[in-house]
């Protein structure tokens, strides 16, 4: 299957160094996942949109947990090679990457009890809170709902 590359190559993917006051943003993975596939042409340019702001302009952020997911995702249902998925996880890594840790997990499942989400939608909101972001971009979540400090976007609707 071919796949739109987030950017078109690895050389052009340098991060721009953010600017301190820049708010961060986090990329939910239904966007990485909706760059990646050709099914819907317009969310497809949607996602790659904000992503590829989100690279330009240093304000990016994901979680080891949307690799895993778009890596498994790509795989298992979007059927693309390992090759493509390979060099997608590396441009993704031009984004800020926030790894879990243990009082992360613990923060998970506060937010989990506090908002009846899953546990992995929590855990995308306490690496979105640990990175400071102000914004979540996602359609999994309610669009325009803030959990704390963080609203979510939903880029997908008007």
């Amino acid at each position: 299957m071919a796949v739109v590359p987030l950017l078109t190559s690895a050389s052009t993917a340098k991060r721009p160094i953010a600017v301190e006051s820049a708010e961060m943003n986090f990329i939910d993975t239904n966007l990485v996942v909706y760059a990646n596939d050709k099914r819907d042409t317009k969310k497809q340019a949607q996602a790659l949109d904000v992503i590829r702001r989100e690279i330009r302009e240093g304000t990016g952020v994901i979680s080891i947990q949307v690799m895993q997911e778009y890596a498994t995702t790509a795989l298992n249902k979007l059927n693309q090679e390992a090759g493509i998925v390979l060099r997608q996880l590396a441009l993704l890594e031009t984004l800020t990457i926030i790894r879990p840790d243990p009082p992360m997990v613990r923060r998970a499942v506060e937010i989990k009890m506090l908002f009846q989400l899953s546990f992995w939608d929590a855990s995308i909101l306490a690496a979105a809170e640990s990175a400071a972001c102000r914004q979540l971009f996602s359609e999994d979540l309610n669009a325009g709902q803030a959990f704390g400090a963080i609203r979510v976007i939903n880029p997908f609707k008007p």
